[in-house]
């Protein structure tokens, strides 16, 4: 769990080969700020790798800029149209490359799980998940694109995750240094 005078700056990304949504927010502690969100428009570019090269460059440029701690991504969904799903595989690759060339430890979220953390419910629709994230950081206006709110709700859920209590100890080296009395 992190500590209360901690701060982090989490880049949320909702990858796609069109559109790929960001945001970034920091917490210090429990506290929320959104620092940035947008949305990357890749439908002008007609060259498939272009796409793929304008999202690794601005994935980077983010990760610079505004320091990033902690890299969130949503997992891919796989759908019934397999060129799809290998597109968007490749939106995210390039996006998880950036994180990686600069030593940022990825995190995958499914996108159930970004929605029940948020909403408490895992099949919460998109304007429901933009309404939530827009309460939480308190932001004006709803953007354009649901991509970019669904960015900003996979860096909210990071954060949540993050600093949730551990419902388990799947670590039992470290829960027998925390509980040395219960070792027989």
């Amino acid at each position: 769990m992190a500590d209360s005078g901690s701060v982090k700056r989490i880049l949320g990304i909702d990858p796609g080969t069109a559109i790929t949504g960001y945001a970034v927010i920091e917490a210090v502690g429990s506290v929320l700020i959104l620092r940035q969100l947008g949305i990357l428009r890749l439908s002008k570019f007609k060259d498939h790798y272009e796409r793929l090269k304008k999202i690794y460059e601005r994935v980077n440029q983010l990760i610079i800029e505004e320091a990033i701690t902690d890299f969130a991504i949503e997992s891919p969904f796989i759908g019934q149209n397999a060129q799809i799903a290998l597109k968007l595989g490749r939106a995210q690759g390039v996006a998880m490359a950036a994180a990686l060339a600069n030593g940022i430890d990825i995190t995958e979220y499914a996108p159930r799980k970004i929605k029940q953390s948020l909403t408490g419910n895992g099949n919460a629709s998109k304007e429901q998940v933009a309404k939530m994230t827009q309460q939480l950081l308190k932001y004006e206006a709803l953007p354009d694109s649901f991509d970019a709110t669904d960015a900003l709700a996979i860096a909210i859920c990071h954060h949540y995750q993050q600093n949730a209590p551990s419902k388990s100890k799947k670590n039992w080296g470290k829960f027998l240094q925390e509980n040395p009395d219960r070792l027989a």
